[in-house]
């Protein structure tokens, strides 16, 4: 969950950005929209790995 953390954290970073520079607020946003994105990912795949070893569990103790 470390990298969940730190993913959040460069989402953050981004929005702070789009917020301080008018200039490039597009940008900043869809940086952070991709990080979002990501978090997504990587929180899915967690709850992927869980449910497998969830079900190894299962049938190694029938």
């Amino acid at each position: 969950m470390k990298k969940l953390v730190e993913i959040r954290n460069q989402e953050f970073v981004c929005r702070e950005r789009a917020m301080r520079d008018s200039e490039r607020r597009i940008f900043w946003l869809a940086q952070a929209k991709e990080w979002e994105q990501r978090a997504l990912d990587e929180i899915a795949f967690h709850f992927r790995e869980c449910n497998l070893e969830s079900a190894e569990a299962q049938t190694s103790t029938s």
